[in-house]
């Protein structure tokens, strides 16, 4: 099927890793980016929330964005978090990343301030008629206090040809349903949550957004193919072996512990900056013991 635009399967929300200061260790960024793409990511999104992207400055983003575009080298795509509750600073945000030559842009559903549906559909108006970027809607009614419709996805896909996918981070089958209904064909759905993908997939959606793609990104793009041709069992073997990861991975706020997986994988250092706080040991023993047995 031909999509808008195509992110691939499986698009990692990238953490950003920090040393001890709290300050982005580039190098680890630029290491952790190779190892991502050499796991089964087909696209990476930096300074999302995963990236804690509302923590980092500016300057600390473009940089960031360099360092992640330099280490992928054109092997993935690589899309920039340019979101915000406040129209006039997302389009700024999205025309910034236009310059910045990046494949697609992730426009969260204005939080906080929680619209109405017609404000929706002007907030994205404008970030739509500000830039020639692919952008892709985030819809995450836990965070953002409201919950976009699909006849709001559907006007707005049907309005702007670059308006092209959605990241639907909620646990409504229906409303996926009724995108797959209202939207055009080539719109694209991606599961904004990892234990939610093999749902969304029988109902049409591309792929998946994910977190746990840092630790099991193979795996993954394994349980995507196999759906995708027809292997359903296998598919559905890989998300049971999968799940217990799905859920403890958000034992707390997202990213502390899939932070505090990569540095026992020794891949990045256990550090996030507040207010977010690092797991406890007994939490860190908790959730290893879960991983440990998925692989053995």
């Amino acid at each position: 099927m031909a999509f808008r635009y195509d992110a691939g399967e499986v698009i990692t929300a990238m953490v950003t890793p920090f040393n001890e200061k709290k300050e982005i260790d580039y190098n680890k960024a630029e290491e952790l980016a190779k190892y991502l793409i050499s796991h089964g990511s087909d696209a990476l999104l930096v300074a999302g929330t995963t990236g804690e992207g509302p923590t980092l400055t500016h300057e600390e983003e473009f940089e960031l964005l360099s360092t992640v575009k330099r280490a992928v080298a054109n092997k993935a795509k690589v899309i920039m978090n340019a979101g915000s509750n406040s129209t006039q600073t997302a389009v700024r945000s999205a025309k910034w990343a236009q310059k910045e030559d990046v494949d697609a842009i992730l426009s969260v559903v204005p939080y906080y301030n929680k619209p109405s549906q017609e404000g929706m559909i002007e907030h994205f108006s404008a970030v739509a008629e500000s830039t020639d970027l692919p952008v892709i809607i985030y819809n995450i009614p836990g965070r953002t206090g409201v919950n976009m419709q699909p006849k709001t996805v559907a006007k707005l896909a049907e309005k702007y040809s670059n308006i092209v996918g959605i990241k639907q981070s909620f646990a409504d089958m229906d409303a996926v349903t009724e995108m797959k209904i209202y939207c055009p064909e080539d719109f694209t759905i991606y599961s904004g949550d990892d234990s939610l993908t093999l749902p969304m997939m029988s109902l049409g959606a591309r792929g998946v957004v994910s977190v746990a793609s840092h630790i099991f990104g193979s795996e993954m793009k394994s349980m995507i193919r196999n759906y995708k041709s027809g292997e359903f069992l296998a598919a559905l073997n890989m998300h049971k072996k999968l799940y217990p990861a799905f859920r403890k991975l958000f034992m707390a706020p997202n990213p502390v512990p899939v932070k505090a997986v990569l540095a026992h994988k020794e891949i990045i250092e256990d550090y996030v900056r507040r207010p977010l706080v690092e797991l406890t040991q007994e939490q860190k023993d908790e959730l290893f013991d879960v991983l440990d047995k998925i692989n053995d």
